[in-house]
């Protein structure tokens, strides 16, 4: 079966906390306070952006060049717990791409040099689907050493062993690492205001950050042909996400994630990275030239290996001072294979700033001039259950278990936005994923039990699951219990179904959440 995705949606709490951080237990940062000093100081949290190579071995000798990208977050000085993805982007499996939760431990061996292993625990699939991974669940362990170079970044080397249980893939390789350190301000727990704070902008800088909804169309020409040597439909749509990251007034890094849900490429995904320079041609006017690759398929698009190029020019209005329209035309092409496509997508931009920080401890007092956001990371599990009978291609009766992340930004006491990323892992549906958005309410019931309900809407495909174009809603109602003032549980039932298609199935969910406060300038 053919790859699913589902865009890895998230709202203004994706780009703060540069997170989908997996929702478990640690101390992301924690508060400072030396006894001959009075004034508490918030603790930054050491973080990662890292990229991996390595080339799989699957059945028959064939090879499978993947890129992994991982985000992680420094709970001591030995341990560091985060979220994963990778995706193929070389051999003839376009559109393999998994999503999960990651964890190292790490040793020091000297001033440069750090020994560390690790596990990633995920999801997903693609261009095999059940054949090759089964049910969908991926685990991968490594051990290796890093070389930290200081202002360029960390590199690094090691082996890993990739094996997914219910499938046929084992194989272990060599791997290679590049890894751009940084440090996020966080703190555990919900905290509206700074204690000690001051209503005054303080001393402490910000770095400009932009967050878009990005929803785009692709024309292909009538040359490209789909990866069974069929026609190809002329036209995608697709729907995402994407942040950029200002380096200066005017350059920027982009990650970009989107999944179809229109025309007949259903489980069509693509995970963009690249940068970028913004051209002010009036106050509230900006030309964009951007240039990005990353792995891209499924839905039967013929992206060869996987590997995705994508250049494009955007016009920039502002609307108001922290949002902006945009409208950019560009193209997409995989080099490996027949398909390309012209491109046509409207953004809808939010822009803020967050804290420029160091290892060193941030004073209360320096945060007056951002605002206290509340945040919360879920850990989900979700099985569907069949409520219609022709809800999946085969294996109508057996049931469907999905692992993921979610990500929820609370407005208000009791409304938050949420983005949620899925991909199976049991139910023979390997390659089904799914990323929707949308709104929730949480009700307290007492001190500890609390009540929730949310709606979502997004793109599903993949698995052998009806999902039609690939537009599908979920509704969800749930129990949760406050372990902690930063730690819960919580179980769901809901239901989600296609909206142009057979899929309809009954919902079943358990969560682990890590609430947290991220900053963002007033």
């Amino acid at each position: 079966m053919n790859n699913a995705l589902s865009p890895s949606v998230c709202f203004r709490m994706l780009a703060m906390v540069s997170v989908c951080a997996g929702g478990l237990s640690w101390p992301l940062a924690g508060l400072t306070q030396d006894q001959r000093d009075p004034t508490p100081a918030l603790l930054p949290t050491p973080t990662a952006w890292r990229v991996t190579s390595e080339s799989w071995s699957l059945p028959g000798a064939e090879k499978m060049g993947v890129v992994g990208g991982n985000l992680l977050f420094e709970v001591n000085d030995n341990v560091k717990l985060g979220v994963g993805s990778y995706g193929a982007v070389r051999g003839e499996r376009g559109g393999f791409i998994t999503l999960g939760v990651t964890g190292e431990v790490q040793q020091r061996l000297s001033p440069f040099w750090l020994a560390h292993a690790g596990l990633f625990v995920g999801a997903g699939g693609g261009r095999g689907g059940s054949t090759l991974t089964g049910g969908g669940l991926m685990v991968r362990s490594d051990i290796g050493l890093t070389y930290e170079t200081g202002r360029y970044g960390n590199v690094g080397f090691g082996v890993s062993h990739v094996t997914f249980p219910s499938g046929v893939i084992r194989s272990t390789q060599p791997y290679l690492m590049y890894e751009f350190p940084f440090h996020s301000l966080l703190n555990s727990g919900w905290s509206q205001t700074p204690a000690g704070g001051t209503s005054q902008p303080g001393a402490l800088s910000s770095t400009a950050q932009e967050f878009s909804v990005v929803s785009r169309s692709y024309q292909i020409p009538s040359s490209v042909v789909q990866d069974d040597g069929q026609p190809q439909h002329r036209s995608m749509q697709l729907l995402g996400v994407e942040w950029l990251s200002y380096i200066d007034d005017r350059w920027f890094l982009k990650l970009e994630s989107e999944g179809a849900m229109g025309g007949q490429s259903n489980g069509y995904m693509q995970i963009l990275a690249g940068g970028g320079y913004r051209l002010p041609l009036t106050r509230s006017t900006a030309l964009k030239l951007h240039a990005a690759a990353g792995p891209a398929g499924g839905g039967r698009v013929d992206t060869g290996g996987g590997l995705l190029l994508d250049a494009g020019i955007a016009l920039q209005q502002n609307l108001t001072p922290r949002t902006a329209v945009e409208l950019s035309v560009g193209e997409v092409r995989a080099p490996s294979r027949s398909f390309k496509a012209s491109s046509v997508a409207l953004k809808l931009n939010y822009r803020f700033g967050l804290p420029a920080v160091t290892s060193a401890a941030v004073p209360w007092e320096t945060l007056g001039g951002f605002d206290a956001e509340p945040l919360r990371v879920r850990v989900v599990n979700q099985t569907y259950f069949k409520a219609s009978p022709n809800w999946r291609n085969g294996d109508v009766d057996r049931s469907v278990s999905n692992l993921g992340v979610q990500l929820d930004y609370f407005v208000s006491p009791h409304l938050f936005l949420t983005g949620q990323g899925l991909g199976a892992y049991a139910g023979k549906a390997g390659a089904y994923m799914t990323g929707l958005v949308g709104l929730g309410g949480q009700w307290p019931v007492s001190e500890r039990w609390f009540v929730e309900g949310e709606a979502l809407a997004g793109a599903a495909g993949g698995g052998g699951l009806a999902v039609g174009g690939g537009l599908v809603g979920q509704v969800n109602a749930g129990v949760g219990y406050r372990l902690s003032k930063s730690l819960s549980v919580m179980t769901t039932v809901g239901r989600i179904e296609a909206l142009r298609g057979d899929f309809k199935a009954n919902v079943v969910g358990v969560s682990l959440a890590y609430q947290f406060t991220g900053y963002v300038q007033k």
